[in-house]
């Protein structure tokens, strides 16, 4: 199988079932920043060394697939009921995977800054664009009907990577830098 096929040259892509769009559509747009959040987590797992976090990360990565084909068929579309979808199972295993990790956590007294290992640092990253497709994924359904459970995942997943980065620099001995406005 050829990796190209030419029928993008002029700008569009195919939603599943759902006929050519612009490459510039918002719902491309929006899982495009889905895309961009997996592989930012790809990048994550090749600087750690730490097998709990990297295995995470991994079920996210598969989970970020799903959510991105999710987002890729209209609720419209025939072939809808033949695409994964995100589910309030996936955001239940996020919830529990916060509220584990988070019993190893320091309580917050203050706003940390995004710093700290370079694993820490590569979360706060990909928190961070995470937020950025969860932003695109509001303008989407506001615009057009989606699975809401996208949304919520997407909220989750940045709260997870937000705990997972404090994670990372406790494991590292690394503390968490507060930050602490002038006044």
């Amino acid at each position: 199988m050829k990796i190209y096929t030419r029928t993008g040259d002029k700008g569009e892509t195919g939603l599943f079932g759902a006929g050519r769009v612009s490459k510039a559509s918002l719902r491309v747009d929006t899982y495009g920043d889905v895309d961009e959040t997996n592989s930012h987590i790809g990048l994550v797992r090749s600087f750690t060394k730490d097998k709990k976090i990297t295995e995470i990360l991994e079920s996210i990565q598969e989970d970020l697939f799903v959510l991105g084909s999710d987002l890729a068929t209209p609720l419209d579309s025939p072939a809808r009921k033949h695409a994964p979808q995100i589910t309030a199972d996936d955001i239940k295993r996020l919830e529990n995977i916060i509220d584990e990790i988070e019993e190893h956590n320091t309580p917050l007294r203050k706003f940390v800054l995004p710093a700290g290992s370079n694993t820490a640092s590569f979360l706060h990253v990909a928190r961070t664009v995470c937020r950025r497709a969860e932003r695109k994924v509001v303008a989407l359904k506001e615009k057009e009907a989606i699975n809401e459970q996208c949304l919520i995942y997407l909220n989750r997943l940045a709260d997870l990577l937000f705990v997972l980065a404090r994670f990372a620099n406790k494991r590292s001995k690394i503390k968490d830098v507060e930050w602490n406005p002038k006044s």
